[in-house]
């Protein structure tokens, strides 16, 4: 596998706090378990995370890397309002700048989020009926998804606060023609929401391709399953026993990304 070398280092463990150091190993991780599901194979789509001892500030990555060359020492810091404060002339995307900015500017409950392409997702964003709940998995996200119409590259200024605004109280959402987009309280947890809908999105894809009559579930059926999936955590962050598994299994399989 493909190591990142020392020479693409933006910032190393002796500039910042510890706390700081941690996020970045953290959201390296994340970047390198999305590529290793096969959510995201290019330089494009973006993930932040809010640095805990800082919350002024957030991390993103480089539009430079593919997500499996992401490090802790090449992500990005940024301001609330989008500027890169790091010492380089490297930038993220200037579509995923503008709404992933805002989300940590406006939502300072959100501790990570999340924009992919997922084939599936994308498959699904373009059904009018958007995501259906066929199976105990899909019921995961039942209540929690959100949608956001296209407007043309999510580049403008004015449409940061739309996608703000359709987002509301939910984790996850449907960009409409588009792609797939979670936030979280931690990054685990925004890891586990993508998961839980990339999945969904896959299982509908498949079952409307089969020739075969889906049954769909009940609203009333949908309901009780996600208070019972959600009973077992309450209101704390969802996702940390397989964030913490994926997180080991990287760290045997390349450990590069802590670099």
């Amino acid at each position: 596998m493909k190591k990142t070398s020392a020479m693409d280092a933006i910032t190393t463990r002796e500039d910042v706090s510890e706390i700081e150091w941690e996020a970045r190993v953290q959201l390296a991780a994340a970047f390198r378990i999305c590529y290793g599901n096969g959510w995201n194979g290019s330089t494009a789509n973006h993930m932040t995370a809010r640095i805990p001892d800082e919350p002024e500030y957030f991390l993103m990555n480089a539009s430079k890397y593919s997500w499996d060359e992401i490090t802790a020492s090449n992500l990005l810091k940024l301001d609330l309002n989008g500027q890169v404060i790091s010492d380089t002339d490297l930038k993220p995307r200037p579509a995923g700048l503008n709404f992933h900015s805002a989300i940590q500017r406006e939502m300072p409950h959100v501790a990570c989020s999340i924009h992919l392409h997922p084939l599936a997702g994308v498959v699904v964003s373009a059904m009018k009926e958007g995501l259906m709940f066929f199976d105990q998995g899909s019921c995961s996200v039942y209540g929690q998804v959100a949608y956001h119409d296209f407007e043309g590259i999510a580049e403008e200024a004015d449409e940061a606060p739309r996608i703000i605004s359709d987002l509301g109280d939910k984790f996850t959402m449907i960009m409409r023609n588009h792609g797939l987009l979670t936030v979280g309280r931690t990054i685990a947890e925004a890891i586990a929401y993508m998961g839980r809908l990339v999945r969904a999105c896959e299982t509908q894809e498949r079952l409307l391709a089969a020739n075969a009559t889906p049954v769909p579930l009940s609203k009333e059926v949908c309901e009780f399953t996600v208070s019972q999936i959600n009973g077992r955590y309450g209101n704390a962050p969802i996702g940390d026993a397989d964030w913490n598994a994926a997180f080991r299994r990287l760290v045997r399989q390349d450990p590069s990304f802590m670099s």
